[in-house]
């Protein structure tokens, strides 16, 4: 049996869960939106599981932190370092970006 939920529902479930903390409230509804997209892109439905979504997904605030935790190798000056980034976690991972950060995919 399936359920529709909304943001509300989406944001009370990682309360429930204990895992409000895991993700900002701008990226809690970046995330819902990107899990929304993707099940109309693909028709496939997607069970809520809070606990894999914050296993599969982090959030960065800052690109540097990105760049030092996966060990990427930038060789441009500053404007175009994080079209770089960017277009380095497109071709490995899903990047979901918002104002205020970037979640991407773990891998």
């Amino acid at each position: 049996m399936k359920q529709t939920i909304n943001i509300h529902q989406f944001r009370n479930a990682f309360a429930r869960a204990g895992r409000e903390e895991n993700f900002s409230y701008e990226g809690q509804e970046a995330l819902f939106d990107w899990l929304e997209t993707y099940e109309e892109d693909t028709s496939e439905e997607i069970e809520l599981d809070v606990i894999a979504l914050c296993c599969d997904f982090s959030e960065y605030t800052d690109l540097d932190e990105v760049i030092d935790y996966y060990s990427i190798d930038v060789d441009s000056d500053e404007d175009d370092k994080r079209q770089q980034v960017i277009e380095w976690l497109q071709e490995r991972t899903t990047v979901i970006e918002f104002d205020g950060g970037i979640i991407i995919q773990d891998f």
